[in-house]
């Protein structure tokens, strides 16, 4: 996979950084081609080996929504391939620290759809940051200029969302404190691009070393707006 700059999506990981009374948000938004790059290739030939890479192969209930036990399995399956990358936009994002090579398919699932995906991130970031979050003011809130600036990364209305939902034991946010955390993956096919939105919220209790960066204020806020 191939990491795509973008100043606007580091603008906006910048504030998702953010420490507000008790607990602290670390998030990040990053774009990657689906273009093989080494380690890229060895992998999708080790999963080429398990079958037909266009096979489908059934995901775990999405995370976003309560699943019913009639629903057909077939409605929230991806192919290998698709797999392939998403364990690759792990590996990429959060190498050299964990290897997600050996991840199967029950930890992955697919989302429904992007409104609830949407709904689902907005209702959590916006429980912790509150007004920062959600607030409308001339400037613009940080939801909308989230969203505004993911929809011009990847175009939302082409994407199909997954998510990773593995055991605390595969978990790279597993860390003692860790309030709650997501990892969604918006992959548009005719772009062949990957849109991965990490984020947790950890307990401010806890010394953190993850956290460099200054917690966002008011001032750092509008520069921010200013900026995009």
């Amino acid at each position: 996979m191939k990491f795509l700059e973008n100043s606007k999506l580091e603008a906006i990981n910048s504030a998702l950084t953010i420490e507000n009374g008790d607990c602290c948000v670390i998030g990040r938004l990053e774009s990657y081609s689906c273009k093989m790059a080494g380690d890229d290739k060895r992998l999708f030939k080790t999963l080429s080996h398990e079958g037909d890479p266009n096979e489908l192969t059934v995901l775990s209930p999405p995370q976003t929504m309560m699943s019913s036990i009639r629903e057909n399995p077939l409605n929230y399956a991806c192919s290998r391939k698709t797999l392939y990358y998403l364990i690759s936009t792990l590996n990429a994002s959060f190498r050299p620290d964990y290897d997600f090579s050996n991840a199967k398919s029950d930890e992955f699932s697919r989302e429904p759809s992007v409104n609830y995906v949407s709904n689902f991130i907005n209702s959590s970031l916006g429980a912790v940051l509150g007004e920062r979050y959600n607030r409308w003011d001339i400037a613009g809130g940080l939801s909308s200029l989230l969203w505004t600036t993911i929809n011009e990364e990847i175009n939302l209305d082409d994407c199909h969302v997954y998510s990773y939902n593995p055991d605390l034991d595969s978990d790279p946010y597993g860390d003692e404190g860790c309030l709650w955390s997501f990892n969604f993956f918006l992959y548009n096919r005719r772009m062949k691009r990957i849109l991965f939105f990490t984020c947790k919220a950890q307990s401010s209790s806890l010394d953190d070393k993850s956290i460099h960066e200054d917690p966002i204020d008011e001032f750092e806020f509008e520069s921010f707006n200013t900026n995009l």
